[in-house]
């Protein structure tokens, strides 16, 4: 090989390395966006004063974001943390950042669920106990429920919010109580979920 080809294929060579080393650069900076939105479980007045009575109290762990109205009751604000959903088609999992803290005040007893994630499978709000692996089915999506989507954003919201049987079993065995029933009234629930590029 002349000398000459020899320094036309090592130039070609550092202008593809140069091209690939580009391109990589801007895989990396174009990285997929996440999804976003909130779910936001809404606790009525009714059910937050015949919690108290019974000495229980339920308290939103970080990054859920709770508020109070002396009116409508108590909100918390759970943001999406990642999933896929199609919530028209009733199929999908959206999961979503912070947590649950039960705590029977009579007995001292609590229960704390992470991981929570809405499954549009089965239409439940669910959290992993922290001290297991398995999710449990805690709330139920009922009553009067409008399901939207426009572009990429998805909205739900629910008149309803009623205590599923197993978080009903589950919560009850923990805490010492036999205050949560199956079908109990909560409050509301509305979800927004908009998908990621």
């Amino acid at each position: 090989m002349s000398r000459n080809r020899a320094r036309l294929a090592a130039a070609g060579a550092a202008v593809a390395l140069a091209v690939t080393g580009a391109s990589g650069v801007a895989v990396a900076d174009t990285a997929p966006a996440a999804p976003t939105g909130s779910a936001v479980v809404h606790e009525n007045t009714t059910f937050l004063k015949d919690s108290a009575v019974n000495g229980l109290v339920v308290i939103p762990l970080p990054s859920a974001t709770p508020s109070y109205d002396g009116t409508a009751g108590f909100s918390a604000t759970f943001p999406v943390a990642g999933g896929s959903v199609n919530l028209p088609a009733y199929y999908g999992n959206v999961q979503l950042g912070g947590g649950l803290l039960f705590i029977n005040v009579f007995t001292g007893k609590s229960a704390v669920f992470k991981q929570l994630a809405f499954s549009a499978d089965t239409w439940q709000l669910t959290g992993v106990p922290v001290d297991g692996t398995a999710p449990v089915a805690l709330l139920d999506p009922a009553g009067a429920t409008t399901v939207n989507r426009a572009g990429t954003t998805q909205t739900l919201s629910a008149a309803d919010l009623q205590v599923d049987a197993e978080g009903a079993q589950y919560v009850d065995a923990k805490l010492n109580t036999s205050f949560f029933k199956a079908g109990q009234s909560v409050g509301s629930f509305s979800l927004t979920f908009t998908a990621g590029s």
